[in-house]
């Protein structure tokens, strides 16, 4: 049995990565899993237990007393907490303002990387993140790393009525001690910037080929 395929999407916030990965994913029929929600969780878990994000004992205390599962519904992620889906809480401004801090503790990013790796042992995936190429399946081929200008990509937060502070989280994610978000050596580069989200579907479909991953019918 052939392994299965992952293909990563990494890239910094509101660079349009989620919504590349999730239609890619649709096209090649393949499942999508948003590391970032699971991050998000973590973050609403310990907002919602009345958790600083920057107290990381209790924060990893937390995390090791609840049960977690990750599972697919119509090929798409889902992240439970306790049999809790968080997912209307995620973009909280709450949230968002502390993902980054959570993200930042080791500890957590070990046991979600841990539970990337094994949801998609048996099946074919579009994983998206910040880390995906360059530490969770540093191994596959199929690397791609979803950017846009900081203007393009506030302005998308302000347009999707997000409370983000771009810069500041672009700073925190890239300086992390522990799989901080960068450029894979290896990873194809797509500036989103003035693209739609077809047009850039359309380049790493493009990019696939040349790579001779077979792909199905029609795409």
């Amino acid at each position: 049995m052939a392994a299965p395929v992952v293909i990563a999407i990494d890239g910094p916030a509101a660079s349009g990565k989620s919504s590349v990965a999730r239609s890619l994913a649709r096209k090649l029929g393949y499942r999508y899993v948003n590391t970032g929600a699971m991050y998000r969780a973590v973050t609403w878990l310990a907002i919602s237990r009345g958790i600083a994000p920057t107290d990381t004992p209790t924060v990893r205390a937390i995390l090791e007393a609840t049960p977690i599962d990750c599972i697919f519904s119509n090929d798409e992620s889902v992240f439970l907490l306790d049999g809790v889906d968080p997912a209307p809480h995620l973009n909280d401004a709450s949230v968002t303002a502390s993902v980054s801090t959570i993200a930042s503790i080791p500890e957590v990013r070990r046991v979600l990387v841990a539970m990337q790796r094994e949801c998609v042992k048996d099946c074919d995936v579009v994983m998206e993140g910040r880390d995906i190429g360059s530490a969770v399946f540093p191994d596959t081929p199929y690397k791609f790393y979803i950017d846009a200008s900081l203007e393009v990509r506030a302005a998308r937060r302000q347009k999707q009525g997000v409370a983000d502070r771009i810069e500041a989280r672009d700073r925190q994610d890239s300086s992390r001690p522990m799989s901080p978000l960068v450029i894979a050596e290896d990873a194809h580069v797509v500036d989103s910037s003035h693209l739609t989200i077809d047009g850039v579907v359309g380049e790493i479909i493009g990019r696939l080929k040349l790579k001779s991953l077979a792909l199905r019918e029609g795409v």
